[in-house]
Parts: structure tokens; C-alpha cells; sequence
């Protein structure tokens, strides 16, 4: 699905419908500091190792996208819900 480059949305801080830049969300890298990446290293190091099985088989093809929406007026930045699409693309 080919999305454009700039949206019209409203704008909580501008309280008004105002222009939009639009960018396929990602998500960054994990960090290996936090609780629960701590907490699985822990459970899987020593015997026994892996605690859940390994999902070999994918099982949905398409993916959620996330549009991040960067507000021109005043910089404000909003998250649109992630709706499925095989593949998404930014209009040239």
C-alpha cells in the first residue's frame, strides 16, 4: 500500500487539523539491561537451558504498520494504531 508523504490530522497541541510528514514506524534495538531481558538470560542459562519452545513455523505473513506522524506547525509527534498490510511504502 503506498501511503503519501504528507497527511492533513489533527493536532492535539494545535487543537486544529494541520499538515503531517509521515514515517513507517520501527522499533529500536532491545536493551539487554532491562528486568525481563535480564530475568530470560537468567532462566536460560545453566541445564535445561531454553524455558519456552522456539516458534518455528511463522504463522501471520502480514504485519502491523505503525505511522509516525510529525506535526509541521509545531513539531508535535503521534503514533497512528498499526493497521495490517502486507507491504507498506511512502509515495515518492
Amino acid at each position: 500500500m503506498k501511503i503519501p508523504k504528507v497527511l492533513v490530522k489533527y493536532c492535539p497541541r494545535c487543537r486544529t487539523h494541520t499538515e503531517h510528514t509521515v514515517k513507517i514506524y520501527k522499533k529500536g534495538k532491545d536493551s539487554s539491561l532491562k528486568q525481563g531481558a535480564r530475568r530470560y538470560a537468567r532462566k536460560k542459562k545453566g541445564y535445561g537451558s531454553q524455558p519456552k519452545p522456539i516458534q518455528k513455523k511463522k504463522v501471520k505473513v502480514i504485519k502491523k504498520v505503525v505511522l509516525k506522524l510529525t506535526c509541521k506547525k509545531c513539531g508535535y509527534v503521534l503514533h497512528t494504531k498499526g493497521k495490517r498490510m502486507k507491504r507498506a511504502e511512502i509515495a515518492r
